[in-house]
């Protein structure tokens, strides 16, 4: 219960750095029990916001949580691995991981994938908490072998984000 308040009060911090608009196509990896999907889908009233979790007992905690929002057709939560979407290419304006990354099979593949369904300019947001395993140091090495350009890293006490942005086409 603790660790689950604190990925969504990190999760919300994170969600917030993207500075999404209200028609944007939002991507989560690693949605968990969905309560970051259901901030996503009021960020983006108009928008779409898509997910993908390798736990069918996530993917079911999360649909239940945002059934209505699934039922409008404005989320999307899918079961499946990140480094094999089944999205588009270019389909999202942002995409998002919180406490995640340090748990994929290869994050420089998986952040290649998340790259491929972005919208060139599109923003790629990393967040961690404290207690997630996962040090500061090679996220941004990890994000530029991936093809993002302008990584920063932005921190708190509690947690801390890395920022990028696929770069645009050409």
């Amino acid at each position: 219960m603790i660790m689950a308040r604190s990925n969504a009060d990190c999760g919300a911090w994170v969600a917030d750095r993207l500075e999404v608009g209200p028609d944007d196509s939002v991507l989560e990896v690693g949605f968990g029990p969905g309560v970051v999907i259901q901030r996503l889908s009021n960020l983006v009233p108009a928008g779409r916001v898509a997910g993908i979790d390798p736990s069918q007992e996530m993917v079911g905690q999360a649909r239940a949580r945002n059934a209505a929002a699934i039922e409008d057709g404005r989320v999307e939560l899918r079961l499946g691995s990140v480094e094999r979407m089944p999205f588009d290419a270019d389909s999202f304006d942002a995409a998002l991981a919180i406490n995640s990354m340090q748990v994929w099979s290869d994050a420089v593949a998986g952040l290649r994938e998340v790259r491929r369904v972005m919208k060139p300019s599109g923003r790629i947001a990393l967040g961690f908490t404290r207690y997630s395993g996962q040090p500061k140091e090679g996220v941004a090495e990890r994000l530029a072998a991936a093809g993002f350009t302008r990584v920063q890293l932005v921190e708190t006490n509690e947690w801390f984000c890395a920022l990028a942005t696929k770069p645009d086409a050409g």
